[in-house]
């Protein structure tokens, strides 16, 4: 028997129990799909992070204070104390000091209530310097960003997010509009273009931005301390070499070493490693679950062709004593098995592609179909069907053709 009419042989056995195939088949389909979303969500999260954190700014060095002790011997969490200083930015801003940064910008942080008219809305109030766009990676829609001049007189205006702006003015344009922030009055001169990234919990498209005195006259502080300060190095290839150039300086200034320092530094590629390997402990664990479903619909495949072998056995008697060798009788039923296991996976693919289709329409999270998850999918289900269906063939071979032929 050729290959063509074991194939052949395969499908209409197939096609002569169609629901029973069908049913066999469901838990390889299950479980193919189940691979492929859950590969497809872990990459989309994957990518959606490392989007999100490019968009914070590229080669970028978050500095930021530590933690802070109080009275009754309470720590609170890194950035809880106030260690930084527009000083320490100062500082970092020196080429001789820390040569392999472009820019430097000292950032304030509090939540302020602006109100336009009958309009309020509560967003971020951050202090900067004339350095912020730049390192911060950060463009503008209209209007300008504040002058080095406004910045030094703590001018009152403020240049606000696409967040923002929408909420207080809806679509009348914000640039030359005034808000009030405590009782103060200040213009607002330009918007930022959308980031679509957050920070810590806070969008940056919902932000108000302004001069670092501005900000500290608007909540009435009179510190010179600062809650982060971002640091741009010159290139990706000297990140590293910018990272201890600024741990140095600062554990110098603060007279403490790098072990017990009262600062942290992070940079883009240890945020991007940390959501990623959370996303991979979630792909892994729902991989798990679904490779559990495969391995059922394996389980599957070999009960049947052990079911079919029994059924069979006046015919594998029947080939045999008109000379069918047992490899022949092998290679039927494994290709059977493996026709199952192949329907299953070309299915189970075909309902992951569609279902990444869908599921960001009900979940706002994006689906990554992996060319090399898909591959391996459909070998996978190939596979089970061949490693399944080898017992059952092997059965089958080992008919003798008397006792096969006298079985009822």
């Amino acid at each position: 028997m050729s290959w063509w009419e074991t194939v052949r042989s395969g499908l209409a056995a197939i096609r002569a129990h169609r629901l029973r195939s069908a049913l066999t088949v469901l838990g390889i389909v299950i479980g193919i799909s189940s691979v492929i979303l859950t590969v497809g969500l872990g990459q989309g999260a994957q990518q959606e992070v490392e989007d999100q954190i490019d968009a914070l700014g590229s080669n970028l060095l978050i500095v930021s204070p530590g933690s802070s002790t109080d009275s009754s011997g309470n720590r609170g969490g890194f950035g809880s104390a106030s260690t930084l200083t527009l000083a320490d930015a100062a500082a970092i801003a020196d080429e001789d000091a820390v040569p392999d940064a472009s820019g430097v910008a000292p950032t304030t942080s509090s939540s302020v209530s602006l109100v336009s008219g009958d309009t309020n809305w509560t967003t971020s109030l951050v202090g900067t310097t004339t350095a912020w766009p730049d390192v911060r990676s950060r463009e503008l829609s209209a209007g300008r960003f504040f002058t080095a001049a406004e910045a030094e007189q703590g001018a009152a205006v403020a240049v606000i997010g696409p967040d923002t702006a929408s909420e207080l003015f809806g679509v009348q344009s914000p640039v030359g509009q005034q808000v009030s922030v405590n009782g103060t009055r200040i213009t607002v001169i330009g918007v930022l273009v959308s980031s679509g990234a957050s920070s810590s919990g806070t969008s940056e498209d919902d932000v108000a931005v302004v001069p670092v005195g501005t900000a500290s006259r608007l909540i009435g502080s009179t510190s010179t301390t600062v809650s982060t300060i971002y640091v741009a190095a010159v290139d990706e290839d000297v990140l590293a070499a910018a990272h201890q150039e600024v741990q140095a300086l600062l554990a110098n200034r603060h007279g403490v070493s790098t072990v017990d320092a009262d600062f942290s530094i992070a940079t883009q590629d240890s945020l991007v490693e940390t959501a990623n390997e959370t996303n991979r402990t979630f792909t892994v664990l729902l991989g798990g679950v679904a490779g559990i479903s495969l391995l059922v619909g394996g389980i599957g495949v070999m009960n049947i062709m052990l079911v079919s072998v029994t059924e069979r056995v006046r015919e594998i008697g029947l080939r045999k004593a008109l000379g069918a060798a047992p490899r022949v009788i092998r290679r039927q039923f494994l290709v059977e098995a493996s026709l199952l296991g192949l329907t299953g996976g070309l299915v189970g693919i075909l309902i992951g592609v569609v279902g990444a289709q869908l599921l960001p329409r009900f979940i706002d999270q994006a689906v990554s179909i992996s060319l090399v998850a898909t591959l391996a999918a459909l070998a996978t289900s190939l596979a089970l069907g061949v490693g399944f269906g080898v017992y059952p063939a092997g059965r089958a071979a080992r008919l003798t053709p008397i006792d096969a032929l006298r079985s009822e």
